[in-house]
């Protein structure tokens, strides 16, 4: 199936480049990273500015993109390939990071304000609406002395690694549900505080 016939468009935001590879700002890329390898597509160059793979999640066709623009012009390859697939904005879900929760939360939203952040800002100025799916992966607010830009293009800290790679694959959790479930499951499963390890194994 050509990836013409997706019949949604999931873009996780990040900056491109290995020197952007380990920083918080790129959860985005590494949760549809994790959706690609659990498919065993591989993402590849493509038009729209962006990095491209295919999967289908229960059958139910689905492009990937890593805009490869930075973020502050992320709106660029996600509405440029909404256009090319022929979708609406309802048909997009965007993963990225998000300041405003706690390091490993996840918060999934239909619609709302992009919140301070550029790169969710940059889509809903290209698409003209916040009628988008998000899922938004915690990455907590700046120490005290550390600006915001300096959290978001800092490397993770080891102690918050273990949280963050578990935040990712939940991340890619959520956009399975939202996309096969809608988003009164999806909130209703991931917009939870995460059980601490003790709790779970009790």
């Amino acid at each position: 199936m050509a990836i013409e016939d997706a019949h949604w468009l999931v873009a996780g935001l990040g900056n491109p480049g290995p020197a952007y590879a380990h920083t918080r700002h790129n959860v985005g890329f590494a949760a549809v990273e994790r959706l690609a390898a659990a498919a065993a597509a591989r993402f590849r160059p493509g038009p729209c500015e962006a990095q491209v793979a295919q999967v289908s999640l229960a059958a139910v066709p689905v492009a990937l993109i890593k805009p490869q623009t930075f973020m502050n012009r992320s709106g660029v390859a996600v509405a440029g390939w909404l256009a090319r697939l022929g979708l609406p904005p309802a048909r997009l879900v965007v993963v990225h990071d998000d300041l405003d929760l706690p390091v490993g939360r996840l918060r999934v939203v239909a619609s709302a304000g992009p919140g301070g952040h550029r790169g969710v800002a940059s889509i809903r100025d290209c698409l003209g609406t916040t009628e988008f799916g998000r899922v938004r992966v915690g990455i907590g607010r700046p120490e005290i002395g550390e600006d915001s830009a300096e959290r978001v293009l800092a490397e993770v800290a080891p102690d918050e690694l273990a949280a963050l790679v578990d935040a990712v694959a939940r991340a890619a959790d959520a956009v399975r549900c939202l996309i096969l479930e809608g988003p009164g499951p999806a909130m209703n499963r991931y917009n939870v505080r995460p059980r601490p390890a003790t709790d779970a194994a009790a």
